[in-house]
């Protein structure tokens, strides 16, 4: 008898959730790295797949290895493929392990791969995008565990200004008054690992177009093991279902001996028709893949009609 052959890798859970991409790779201990392309942006780095290296920003939940192990080679890729320096966001209490941790490559390699490191305070944002921020905020898993939120910022004219000739807001702006305000415009959440707590009821969260949230645990006798990590379990999920307004709630870091086919069932059972079809599994390959199917098909059927049009 010949040895069998290596089990294959898994290719990247994929989700098109107009207008955004969400793919990666995620497994309770093993490896978390979550991309949306067009925010230029990926959420930690357990691992690095070529396809998140045109990120140039990386935002990183905690320090955990299935969290950060890949970032080294990631930010060593982006320089060997002439990608740029690759930008790090992470809580102010995590950067100086970051950065001993990049030293320590340096000090391997023999060479210097250059990066930014974007340390933030809870509250704290950094723009990645014309007019879009991302926003750190804190969570309950470990020491220096985080959240993310990315916003829109969106300039409006105040309500008292509304309808006013344009001379008379040029008048006004040439005088000093503030005639706008800022009106954010939640697009994407990520909570990272976290027990429930305040983190899922923020506004920038609750209210987000995507949330990125982890479902560690589906089994119902899991739930005290769930707590004991200071993570999700499906229950959790099924609660905060009753208040989240988001588009979508994609679930990652399932457990590799949890069956998300169950977590599915028993999902359906606990939550509305309507709160459940919000639900994705990012590595629900086959579900995620007839979904896919169904918008390509969609699509070239209205390229053809606009064709006949």
């Amino acid at each position: 008898m010949i040895p069998k052959p290596p089990p294959r890798e898994g290719s990247l859970g994929f989700l098109f959730l107009p207008p955004y991409r969400v793919q990666g790779l995620s497994v309770a201990g093993e490896q978390t790295v979550i991309q949306v392309p067009e925010l230029d942006t990926c959420f930690d780095m357990g691992t690095c797949p070529r396809a998140v290296l045109p990120s140039k920003f990386v935002a990183i939940s905690h320090g955990h290895m299935d969290h950060i192990g890949g970032l080294g080679y990631f930010c060593s890729q982006r320089n060997f493929q002439g990608m740029g320096p690759a930008k790090i966001v992470c809580h102010e209490g995590l950067a100086p392990a970051i950065q001993k941790m990049m030293a320590g490559f340096t000090e391997l390699e023999g060479q210097t791969t250059p990066y930014e490191l974007i340390p933030l305070a809870p509250e704290g944002e950094v723009e990645i995008k014309n007019a879009i921020w991302m926003r750190m905020f804190e969570t309950e898993h470990t020491q220096h565990s985080c959240g993310y939120a990315i916003v829109e910022k969106r300039s409006k004219l105040r309500d008292e200004f509304a309808g006013q000739p344009q001379e008379k807001l040029r008048e006004l702006r040439e005088k000093g008054e503030d005639i706008t305000r800022i009106q954010e415009v939640p697009l994407v959440a990520y909570l990272g690992d976290t027990s429930p707590g305040a983190a899922m009821l923020r506004n920038d969260v609750r209210t987000a177009q995507i949330v990125i949230a982890e479902c560690t645990f589906v089994e119902k006798d899991h739930k005290a093991r769930a707590e004991a990590g200071n993570h999700l379990h499906l229950t959790d999920i099924a609660e905060w279902l009753g208040v989240l307004e988001c588009e979508h709630l994609v679930l990652v870091h399932v457990s590799r001996r949890s069956n998300i086919a169950v977590a599915q069932k028993n999902l359906r059972a606990m939550v509305s028709k309507e709160q459940y079809e919000k639900v994705h599994f990012l590595m629900d390959y086959r579900t995620n893949r007839d979904r896919y199917d169904r918008q390509a098909e969609e699509a070239l059927r209205m390229e053809a009609a606009r064709a006949k049009a």
